[in-house]
Parts: C-alpha cells; sequence; structure tokens
C-alpha cells in the first residue's frame, strides 16, 4: 500500500509542477538534489556513531558487563518472558536488545534482537515438538511453528515502545541539524517512552492471559 501512496504523491507532485513552469520544475530538482546530499551526510555521520556504539556494546560484553547487566534486569525478564528458562542463553540476547534500546541505539539493537528472535523461535519449537511427542499430532506442530510465540510478540511490542534512557540516536539527528540543545529532549523523550512501554506491557499480559 505504501508504495501505491508514494507513487501516487511523486506522479502528482510532477504533474503539477509541469503545470507551474521551469522555475517550479527547477527549484523541485534542487530539492531532490541538496536532499540526496543531506542523506548521505547523515549517514555518514550516523554510521560513525553506531559504529562507536556498537564497539562500546562488544567491549562491554567481553568484560563481562553485558553478563552483570543481564543478571541485573533478569527479574524484568522473567517477568515479561515467564517461560524463558533461566539459563538460556537467549535472555543474553534480550538483555543486550534491551540495554540497546534504553541507550537509543536502535540500529544496534537489532542484531541482538534477531538473534533473540531466533532463539525464541528455538524455545518455541522445542515446546511444540515436546507438547507433539506426547499428543502424537504432526499437523500441530507444523501450524504452531508457523506463528509467533508470545515471547516473541512481546519482544516486537517491547521494541515498538523502546524505552529510551538516553537517546544517543535522536542527540546526534539534533545535533546534525544545528539544534541548539541538542539534549533538551531526554525529558520528553524519557516520558513518552515510559508510557509507551508501560502501556505495551499491560497490552502484552492481557493478551497473553486471555490466550
Amino acid at each position: 500500500m505504501l508504495d501505491y501512496i508514494w507513487a501516487f504523491m511523486i506522479i502528482a507532485g510532477v504533474i503539477f509542477g509541469s503545470f507551474q513552469g521551469a522555475e517550479v520544475i527547477n527549484l523541485v530538482a534542487g530539492g531532490a538534489i541538496d536532499s540526496a546530499k543531506e542523506a548521505i551526510e547523515l549517514c555518514i555521520v550516523m554510521l560513525g556513531v553506531v559504529g562507536l556504539w556498537n564497539g562500546i556494546m562488544n567491549i562491554a560484553k567481553e568484560a563481562g558487563l553485558i553478563t552483570k547487566w543481564t543478571k541485573g534486569i533478569n527479574p524484568a525478564i522473567s517477568f515479561l518472558f515467564p517461560r524463558i528458562p533461566k539459563e538460556d542463553a537467549v535472555r543474553q540476547d534480550i538483555a543486550m536488545n534491551m540495554i540497546a534500546n534504553m541507550l537509543g541505539l536502535g540500529w544496534a539493537a537489532t542484531p541482538a534482537g534477531l538473534r533473540a528472535m531466533q532463539g525464541l523461535k528455538r524455545l518455541e519449537e522445542e515446546r511444540v515438538s515436546h507438547v507433539n511427542d506426547n499428543k502424537q499430532n504432526s499437523n500441530k506442530k507444523k501450524s504452531k511453528i508457523n506463528a509467533a510465540s508470545d515471547e516473541m510478540c512481546t519482544l516486537i511490542v517491547l521494541n515498538i515502545s523502546s524505552l529510551q534512557l538516553i537517546p544517543v540516536n535522536i542527540i546526534a539527528y539534533r545535533s546534525q541539524y544545528g539544534s541548539a540543545d541538542a539534549t533538551a529532549v531526554i525529558g520528553p523523550g524519557l516520558v513518552a517512552t515510559s508510557v509507551a512501554t508501560l502501556v505495551a506491557i499491560i497490552f502484552c499480559r492481557i493478551l497473553s492471559k486471555k490466550k
């Protein structure tokens, strides 16, 4: 649907501009070139930011800090994902994903989130396999594995709400575009993401109990 919307907006803009004369077309073309230049510059800046924080996260992991942080937020993980075994490695991936999101590093949180999803899929397949061994129903195995588990849905919703203590990416964006106070967004961002995360947790728990 978005493809059609964007295609319609582009075509409509070109048609409208053609009726306004060459001056408008020149302005549109100049604006497109300037925007492309700004996009490349912003990508270079964000590449540095993401590379820096990915490096810091890897150093923290090698130094054992991620393991300590995981133990610190284990109660929250146990509450949000009660069916995950306490010693399973997927907990560390979930913890890294949550920590990166709290630091406002959405791009840096993606690799850990993907690993966590793979781990949650593995747990769901093991759980379903155990149920099918008991019930001897191969058709149920196929339908269950093709559906997202409660834990997978919860992780997705938490990534969407994304509690952010320090929105590093947004601060970098504001600095790039000349904000007078790039860090002014920390307070409002914390309030907004806290409310969004609280609503997300309540939503997930309600649906999980109904299921």
